[in-house]
Protein backbone atom coordinates (compact mmCIF):
# COMPACT_ATOMS: atom_id res chain seq x y z
CA UNK A 1 0.00 0.00 0.00
CA UNK A 2 1.66 3.45 -1.21
CA UNK A 3 0.45 6.72 -1.27
CA UNK A 4 -0.32 9.73 1.49
CA UNK A 5 -2.98 7.74 3.28
CA UNK A 6 -0.98 4.69 3.42
CA UNK A 7 0.06 3.89 7.04
CA UNK A 8 3.57 3.83 8.98
CA UNK A 9 5.17 3.08 12.00
CA UNK A 10 4.10 0.15 14.10
CA UNK A 11 0.60 -0.59 12.27
CA UNK A 12 2.67 -1.11 9.00
CA UNK A 13 4.89 -3.73 10.22
CA UNK A 14 1.09 -5.19 11.79
CA UNK A 15 0.00 -5.81 8.00
CA UNK A 16 3.70 -7.18 6.40
CA UNK A 17 4.11 -11.24 6.84
CA UNK A 18 5.87 -10.97 10.28
CA UNK A 19 3.40 -8.66 11.94
CA UNK A 20 0.33 -11.13 10.39
CA UNK A 21 2.22 -14.01 11.65
CA UNK A 22 2.42 -12.68 15.65
CA UNK A 23 -1.56 -11.84 15.14
CA UNK A 24 -1.82 -15.51 14.16
CA UNK A 25 0.35 -16.47 16.95
CA UNK A 26 -1.24 -14.48 19.66
CA UNK A 27 -5.21 -14.90 18.26
CA UNK A 28 -6.34 -17.06 21.01
CA UNK A 29 -3.74 -15.43 23.73
CA UNK A 30 -4.03 -15.91 27.30
CA UNK A 31 -3.94 -11.96 28.86
CA UNK A 32 -2.07 -13.42 31.83
CA UNK A 33 0.41 -14.93 30.26
CA UNK A 34 1.23 -11.94 28.62
CA UNK A 35 4.39 -10.47 30.20
CA UNK A 36 6.13 -14.36 29.62
CA UNK A 37 4.64 -14.08 26.31
CA UNK A 38 6.33 -10.30 25.28
CA UNK A 39 9.71 -11.73 26.88
CA UNK A 40 9.59 -14.99 25.02
CA UNK A 41 8.34 -13.03 21.48
CA UNK A 42 10.78 -9.92 22.09
CA UNK A 43 13.96 -12.21 21.84
CA UNK A 44 12.76 -13.40 18.10
CA UNK A 45 10.66 -9.97 16.94
CA UNK A 46 11.63 -6.56 17.25
CA UNK A 47 9.79 -4.84 20.26
CA UNK A 48 7.97 -2.49 18.70
CA UNK A 49 6.47 -5.30 16.82
CA UNK A 50 5.90 -6.84 19.84
CA UNK A 51 4.17 -4.06 21.70
CA UNK A 52 1.67 -3.02 18.74
CA UNK A 53 0.80 -6.88 18.01
CA UNK A 54 -0.02 -7.57 21.78
CA UNK A 55 -2.22 -4.26 21.61
CA UNK A 56 -3.81 -5.09 18.71
CA UNK A 57 -4.62 -8.99 20.06
CA UNK A 58 -6.40 -7.07 23.30
CA UNK A 59 -8.28 -4.65 20.63
CA UNK A 60 -9.41 -8.17 19.23
CA UNK A 61 -10.36 -9.77 22.02
CA UNK A 62 -12.83 -6.76 23.13
CA UNK A 63 -14.06 -6.54 19.98
CA UNK A 64 -15.17 -10.06 19.82
CA UNK A 65 -18.37 -8.84 22.13
CA UNK A 66 -19.80 -6.55 18.67
CA UNK A 67 -18.12 -7.83 15.94
CA UNK A 68 -17.96 -11.91 16.46
CA UNK A 69 -15.76 -14.15 14.07
CA UNK A 70 -14.49 -10.75 12.09
CA UNK A 71 -13.10 -9.40 15.40
CA UNK A 72 -10.45 -11.64 14.48
CA UNK A 73 -9.31 -10.56 11.06
CA UNK A 74 -9.83 -6.73 12.12
CA UNK A 75 -7.67 -3.56 13.07
CA UNK A 76 -8.73 -1.76 16.20
CA UNK A 77 -7.89 1.25 17.61
CA UNK A 78 -9.14 1.94 21.44
CA UNK A 79 -11.51 4.46 20.82
CA UNK A 80 -12.20 2.22 17.43
CA UNK A 81 -13.49 -0.36 19.69
CA UNK A 82 -15.77 1.39 21.69
CA UNK A 83 -17.29 3.82 19.56
CA UNK A 84 -17.82 1.60 16.81
CA UNK A 85 -21.03 -0.11 15.84
CA UNK A 86 -21.61 -3.83 16.55
CA UNK A 87 -21.89 -5.98 13.28
CA UNK A 88 -26.17 -6.71 13.96
CA UNK A 89 -26.51 -3.17 13.80
CA UNK A 90 -24.73 -1.78 10.87
CA UNK A 91 -26.36 -4.87 9.07
CA UNK A 92 -29.76 -3.88 10.31
CA UNK A 93 -29.04 -0.18 8.59
CA UNK A 94 -27.14 -1.72 5.54
CA UNK A 95 -30.52 -3.44 4.76
CA UNK A 96 -32.16 -0.25 4.97
CA UNK A 97 -30.30 1.30 2.64
CA UNK A 98 -30.09 -0.86 0.40
CA UNK A 99 -33.75 -1.45 0.57
CA UNK A 100 -34.12 2.70 -0.45
CA UNK A 101 -32.55 1.37 -3.34
CA UNK A 102 -29.19 3.41 -2.36
CA UNK A 103 -26.20 2.83 -4.92
CA UNK A 104 -23.65 4.85 -3.29
CA UNK A 105 -23.25 6.20 0.61
CA UNK A 106 -20.54 8.54 1.83
CA UNK A 107 -20.30 7.83 5.60
CA UNK A 108 -18.54 10.48 6.93
CA UNK A 109 -16.44 9.97 10.62
CA UNK A 110 -16.51 6.33 8.99
CA UNK A 111 -13.99 5.84 12.60
CA UNK A 112 -12.80 1.69 12.15
CA UNK A 113 -15.29 1.05 9.47
CA UNK A 114 -17.92 -1.20 11.05
CA UNK A 115 -20.75 0.42 9.35
CA UNK A 116 -18.55 0.68 5.55
CA UNK A 117 -18.20 -2.70 5.40
CA UNK A 118 -21.66 -3.64 6.46
CA UNK A 119 -22.82 -1.50 3.58
CA UNK A 120 -20.12 -2.68 0.92
CA UNK A 121 -21.75 -6.36 1.88
CA UNK A 122 -24.95 -5.38 1.17
CA UNK A 123 -24.05 -4.44 -2.55
CA UNK A 124 -23.50 -0.71 -1.68
CA UNK A 125 -20.49 1.26 -2.79
CA UNK A 126 -18.97 3.19 -0.22
CA UNK A 127 -16.67 6.32 0.15
CA UNK A 128 -15.54 6.28 4.29
CA UNK A 129 -13.73 9.53 5.22
CA UNK A 130 -12.18 10.06 8.86
CA UNK A 131 -9.67 12.52 9.59
CA UNK A 132 -7.81 10.61 11.96
CA UNK A 133 -4.87 8.86 10.13
CA UNK A 134 -4.61 5.90 12.69
CA UNK A 135 -8.77 5.22 11.96
CA UNK A 136 -8.78 5.60 8.31
CA UNK A 137 -5.99 2.85 8.16
CA UNK A 138 -7.54 0.70 10.18
CA UNK A 139 -11.07 1.18 8.35
CA UNK A 140 -8.87 0.85 4.86
CA UNK A 141 -6.97 -2.55 6.56
CA UNK A 142 -10.58 -3.83 7.83
CA UNK A 143 -11.94 -3.14 4.15
CA UNK A 144 -9.11 -5.43 2.90
CA UNK A 145 -9.07 -7.98 5.67
CA UNK A 146 -13.08 -8.83 5.13
CA UNK A 147 -12.73 -8.76 1.40
CA UNK A 148 -14.88 -5.93 0.19
CA UNK A 149 -12.13 -3.55 -0.65
CA UNK A 150 -13.15 -3.10 -3.94
CA UNK A 151 -16.41 -1.33 -2.59
CA UNK A 152 -14.61 0.64 -0.12
CA UNK A 153 -12.76 3.71 -0.67
CA UNK A 154 -11.08 4.89 2.33
CA UNK A 155 -9.68 8.51 2.73
CA UNK A 156 -8.48 10.59 5.45
CA UNK A 157 -10.02 14.04 5.22
CA UNK A 158 -12.32 16.34 7.11
CA UNK A 159 -15.77 15.53 6.39
CA UNK A 160 -16.28 18.88 5.73
CA UNK A 161 -14.15 19.23 2.76
CA UNK A 162 -15.07 15.87 0.77
CA UNK A 163 -17.41 16.25 -2.17
CA UNK A 164 -20.22 14.22 -2.09
CA UNK A 165 -22.44 15.33 -4.86
CA UNK A 166 -21.59 12.08 -6.60
CA UNK A 167 -23.25 9.87 -3.60
CA UNK A 168 -27.36 9.15 -3.65
CA UNK A 169 -27.00 8.82 0.18
CA UNK A 170 -24.83 9.70 3.49
CA UNK A 171 -24.37 8.25 6.99
CA UNK A 172 -23.04 10.34 9.49
CA UNK A 173 -21.75 8.88 13.05
CA UNK A 174 -20.54 11.87 14.89
CA UNK A 175 -17.70 11.46 17.96
CA UNK A 176 -20.05 12.32 20.89
CA UNK A 177 -17.32 12.34 23.38
CA UNK A 178 -15.47 14.78 25.17
CA UNK A 179 -11.89 15.20 23.54
CA UNK A 180 -11.57 15.04 20.03
CA UNK A 181 -9.83 18.26 19.30
CA UNK A 182 -11.00 21.53 18.01
CA UNK A 183 -10.16 20.66 14.92
CA UNK A 184 -12.25 17.16 15.41
CA UNK A 185 -15.09 19.33 16.80
CA UNK A 186 -15.19 21.26 13.42
CA UNK A 187 -16.26 18.48 11.10
CA UNK A 188 -13.66 15.88 11.16
CA UNK A 189 -14.30 12.30 12.16
CA UNK A 190 -14.07 10.06 15.56
CA UNK A 191 -10.64 9.75 16.02
CA UNK A 192 -9.86 11.75 19.19
CA UNK A 193 -9.71 10.30 22.91
CA UNK A 194 -12.89 9.77 24.04
CA UNK A 195 -13.26 10.93 28.05
CA UNK A 196 -17.00 11.28 28.90
CA UNK A 197 -20.39 11.05 26.68
CA UNK A 198 -21.99 14.09 24.89
CA UNK A 199 -25.74 14.87 25.05
CA UNK A 200 -26.09 17.95 23.59
CA UNK A 201 -26.42 17.17 19.44
CA UNK A 202 -24.73 20.25 18.72
CA UNK A 203 -21.75 19.46 20.68
CA UNK A 204 -21.20 16.22 18.66
CA UNK A 205 -17.79 16.67 16.46
CA UNK A 206 -19.21 17.56 14.09
CA UNK A 207 -22.70 19.18 15.38
CA UNK A 208 -26.00 17.74 14.39
CA UNK A 209 -26.97 20.70 12.60
CA UNK A 210 -23.88 20.49 10.37
CA UNK A 211 -25.12 16.51 9.55
CA UNK A 212 -28.55 17.63 9.15
CA UNK A 213 -27.32 20.72 6.40
CA UNK A 214 -25.33 17.54 5.05
CA UNK A 215 -28.44 15.70 4.71
CA UNK A 216 -30.07 17.70 3.03
CA UNK A 217 -28.07 17.59 -0.37
CA UNK A 218 -28.52 13.94 -1.31
CA UNK A 219 -31.60 11.61 -1.29
CA UNK A 220 -31.00 10.07 1.60
CA UNK A 221 -29.24 10.33 4.67
CA UNK A 222 -29.31 8.35 8.10
CA UNK A 223 -27.68 10.51 11.33
CA UNK A 224 -26.73 8.24 14.20
CA UNK A 225 -27.22 10.24 17.52
CA UNK A 226 -27.35 9.05 21.37
CA UNK A 227 -30.41 6.88 22.38
CA UNK A 228 -31.06 9.65 25.01
CA UNK A 229 -31.52 12.66 22.28
CA UNK A 230 -34.17 14.53 23.67
CA UNK A 231 -37.41 13.94 21.01
CA UNK A 232 -37.69 17.84 20.86
CA UNK A 233 -33.88 18.11 19.16
CA UNK A 234 -34.98 15.59 16.49
CA UNK A 235 -35.59 17.76 13.30
CA UNK A 236 -38.86 18.00 11.91
CA UNK A 237 -38.12 16.10 8.38
CA UNK A 238 -36.52 12.96 10.23
CA UNK A 239 -37.94 9.96 11.43
CA UNK A 240 -36.80 8.57 14.37
CA UNK A 241 -35.43 4.83 14.92
CA UNK A 242 -34.37 3.37 17.96
CA UNK A 243 -32.58 0.47 17.80
CA UNK A 244 -32.07 -2.25 20.53
CA UNK A 245 -29.65 -5.65 20.00
CA UNK A 246 -30.18 -8.59 22.54
CA UNK A 247 -32.62 -5.90 24.60
CA UNK A 248 -30.10 -3.39 25.10
CA UNK A 249 -30.38 0.17 23.38
CA UNK A 250 -27.69 0.23 21.07
CA UNK A 251 -28.40 3.81 19.28
CA UNK A 252 -30.58 6.28 17.55
CA UNK A 253 -30.71 7.12 14.05
CA UNK A 254 -32.49 9.98 12.20
CA UNK A 255 -33.31 8.81 8.48
CA UNK A 256 -33.88 11.54 6.29
CA UNK A 257 -35.80 11.36 2.52
CA UNK A 258 -39.21 11.33 2.22
CA UNK A 259 -39.69 10.97 -1.21
CA UNK A 260 -39.20 7.27 -1.34
CA UNK A 261 -42.28 6.89 0.62
CA UNK A 262 -39.91 4.83 2.84
CA UNK A 263 -38.81 7.36 5.64
CA UNK A 264 -42.05 8.95 7.51
CA UNK A 265 -41.03 12.57 8.68
CA UNK A 266 -41.94 13.46 12.25
CA UNK A 267 -42.22 9.86 12.61
CA UNK A 268 -41.13 7.43 15.48
CA UNK A 269 -40.23 3.36 15.58
CA UNK A 270 -38.79 1.09 17.62
CA UNK A 271 -36.62 -1.94 16.04
CA UNK A 272 -35.57 -4.63 17.87
CA UNK A 273 -32.65 -7.31 17.25
CA UNK A 274 -32.03 -9.96 16.29
CA UNK A 275 -34.95 -11.13 15.30
CA UNK A 276 -35.56 -7.23 13.39
CA UNK A 277 -39.02 -6.46 14.56
CA UNK A 278 -40.08 -3.25 13.79
CA UNK A 279 -42.72 -1.15 15.88
CA UNK A 280 -43.97 2.44 13.70
CA UNK A 281 -45.36 4.77 16.27
CA UNK A 282 -49.54 6.00 15.27
CA UNK A 283 -49.44 8.68 17.44
CA UNK A 284 -51.76 6.96 19.97
CA UNK A 285 -52.47 8.89 23.45
CA UNK A 286 -51.28 7.95 26.67
CA UNK A 287 -53.05 4.78 27.91
CA UNK A 288 -54.72 5.36 31.23
CA UNK A 289 -53.07 3.67 34.66
CA UNK A 290 -55.32 1.04 36.12
CA UNK A 291 -55.24 -2.24 38.49
CA UNK A 292 -52.54 -4.29 38.62
CA UNK A 293 -53.80 -7.46 36.04
CA UNK A 294 -52.33 -11.07 35.99
CA UNK A 295 -49.82 -10.22 33.76
CA UNK A 296 -47.17 -7.69 33.41
CA UNK A 297 -45.47 -6.46 30.48
CA UNK A 298 -41.93 -4.87 30.16
CA UNK A 299 -41.50 -2.94 27.06
CA UNK A 300 -37.89 -3.56 25.17
CA UNK A 301 -35.88 -0.46 25.86
CA UNK A 302 -35.87 0.66 22.26
CA UNK A 303 -39.89 1.06 22.55
CA UNK A 304 -39.37 3.45 25.41
CA UNK A 305 -37.24 5.71 24.42
CA UNK A 306 -39.29 6.04 20.75
CA UNK A 307 -41.99 6.77 23.21
CA UNK A 308 -44.25 4.02 21.92
CA UNK A 309 -45.83 2.40 24.82
CA UNK A 310 -48.54 2.94 24.23
CA UNK A 311 -48.56 1.05 21.39
CA UNK A 312 -48.08 -1.96 23.09
CA UNK A 313 -50.62 -0.75 25.71
CA UNK A 314 -52.53 -1.54 22.60
CA UNK A 315 -51.34 -4.66 21.19
CA UNK A 316 -51.95 -6.54 24.81
CA UNK A 317 -54.92 -4.54 25.40
CA UNK A 318 -52.99 -3.13 28.35
CA UNK A 319 -53.37 -0.26 30.85
CA UNK A 320 -50.27 1.06 32.92
CA UNK A 321 -49.84 0.66 36.23
CA UNK A 322 -49.06 4.11 37.20
CA UNK A 323 -49.08 7.36 34.68
CA UNK A 324 -45.47 7.73 35.62
CA UNK A 325 -44.17 4.18 34.98
CA UNK A 326 -43.58 2.60 31.26
CA UNK A 327 -44.93 -1.05 32.91
CA UNK A 328 -47.61 -2.11 31.30
CA UNK A 329 -50.58 -4.66 33.06
CA UNK A 330 -53.01 -7.08 31.67
CA UNK A 331 -55.69 -9.86 32.43
CA UNK A 332 -54.98 -11.84 29.87
CA UNK A 333 -51.87 -13.15 28.13
CA UNK A 334 -51.37 -11.62 24.39
CA UNK A 335 -48.12 -12.17 22.50
CA UNK A 336 -45.82 -9.69 21.33
CA UNK A 337 -42.07 -8.86 20.35
CA UNK A 338 -42.09 -5.57 22.05
CA UNK A 339 -42.21 -6.54 25.48
CA UNK A 340 -41.59 -9.22 28.47
CA UNK A 341 -44.45 -10.56 29.49
CA UNK A 342 -44.19 -12.15 33.21
CA UNK A 343 -47.19 -13.58 35.03
CA UNK A 344 -47.86 -11.59 38.12
CA UNK A 345 -48.43 -13.81 41.41
CA UNK A 346 -48.32 -11.34 44.49
CA UNK A 347 -48.43 -7.41 45.35
CA UNK A 348 -48.08 -5.67 48.14
CA UNK A 349 -47.06 -2.70 49.35
CA UNK A 350 -42.91 -1.73 49.88
CA UNK A 351 -42.50 -3.48 52.97
CA UNK A 352 -38.65 -4.90 53.00
CA UNK A 353 -39.86 -7.48 56.65
CA UNK A 354 -43.15 -8.93 54.89
CA UNK A 355 -41.43 -9.40 51.54
CA UNK A 356 -38.48 -11.25 53.08
CA UNK A 357 -41.14 -13.50 55.05
CA UNK A 358 -43.02 -13.93 52.22
CA UNK A 359 -39.91 -14.91 49.90
CA UNK A 360 -38.62 -17.63 52.52
CA UNK A 361 -42.25 -18.74 52.90
CA UNK A 362 -42.53 -19.71 49.58
CA UNK A 363 -39.05 -21.22 50.04
CA UNK A 364 -37.63 -19.20 47.36
CA UNK A 365 -33.71 -19.06 46.79
CA UNK A 366 -32.70 -16.35 44.19
CA UNK A 367 -34.78 -13.40 42.55
CA UNK A 368 -33.90 -10.89 40.07
CA UNK A 369 -34.84 -7.35 41.14
CA UNK A 370 -36.24 -5.13 38.59
CA UNK A 371 -37.08 -1.36 39.31
CA UNK A 372 -38.52 1.57 37.49
CA UNK A 373 -39.80 4.48 39.59
CA UNK A 374 -38.06 2.92 42.85
CA UNK A 375 -35.23 4.52 44.93
CA UNK A 376 -34.33 1.25 46.24
CA UNK A 377 -31.33 -0.47 45.03
CA UNK A 378 -31.65 -4.03 43.24
CA UNK A 379 -28.42 -5.29 44.76
CA UNK A 380 -29.12 -3.75 48.37
CA UNK A 381 -32.13 -5.37 48.03
CA UNK A 382 -31.06 -8.67 47.73
CA UNK A 383 -28.37 -8.59 50.87
CA UNK A 384 -30.85 -7.48 53.22
CA UNK A 385 -33.73 -10.48 52.30
CA UNK A 386 -30.63 -12.96 53.29
CA UNK A 387 -32.86 -15.33 51.64
CA UNK A 388 -31.82 -19.22 52.23
CA UNK A 389 -33.72 -21.13 50.30
CA UNK A 390 -32.57 -23.55 46.90
CA UNK A 391 -31.00 -21.33 44.30
CA UNK A 392 -33.07 -23.42 41.74
CA UNK A 393 -36.54 -21.86 43.45
CA UNK A 394 -36.75 -18.50 41.86
CA UNK A 395 -38.92 -15.44 40.90
CA UNK A 396 -38.70 -11.97 39.82
CA UNK A 397 -39.40 -8.90 41.87
CA UNK A 398 -40.50 -5.51 40.24
CA UNK A 399 -39.69 -2.68 42.85
CA UNK A 400 -41.98 -0.17 41.01
CA UNK A 401 -44.91 2.47 42.26
CA UNK A 402 -48.71 1.60 41.75
CA UNK A 403 -51.52 4.73 41.70
CA UNK A 404 -48.31 6.63 43.22
CA UNK A 405 -47.74 4.11 45.87
CA UNK A 406 -44.48 1.89 46.45
CA UNK A 407 -45.18 -1.43 45.49
CA UNK A 408 -43.76 -4.90 45.02
CA UNK A 409 -44.94 -7.26 42.59
CA UNK A 410 -43.94 -10.85 42.40
CA UNK A 411 -43.96 -12.97 39.30
CA UNK A 412 -42.27 -15.52 36.53
CA UNK A 413 -41.50 -15.12 33.31
CA UNK A 414 -45.20 -15.52 31.31
CA UNK A 415 -44.87 -19.28 29.10
CA UNK A 416 -45.11 -18.17 25.74
CA UNK A 417 -48.45 -18.06 23.78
Amino acid sequence: MHGPDAPDGPFAALLAPEGQALLAELRDHDPADELALATRLRRTHPAELVSAALGQARLRQRARAKFGADAARMYFTPDGVEQATRTAVAAHRAARFAALGVDRVADLCCGIGGDAVALARAGIAVLAVDRDPATAAAARANAAALGVAELVDVRCADVGDVDISGYDAVFVDPARRVGGGALARRAGGRGGSGRGRIFDPEAYSPPLSWAVEVAGRVSHAALKVAPGIPHEAVPDAAEAEWVSDAGDVKEAVLWFGAASGAVSPGGRRATLLPGGATLVGRGLPAPAAGPVGRYLYEPDGAVIRAHLVAEVAAQVGGRLLDPTIAYVTADDPAPTPYATAYEITDTLPFHLKKLRALLRERGVGSVTVKKRGSAVEPEELRRKLKLDGPTAVSCTVFLTRVAGAPTVLLGRPAPAT
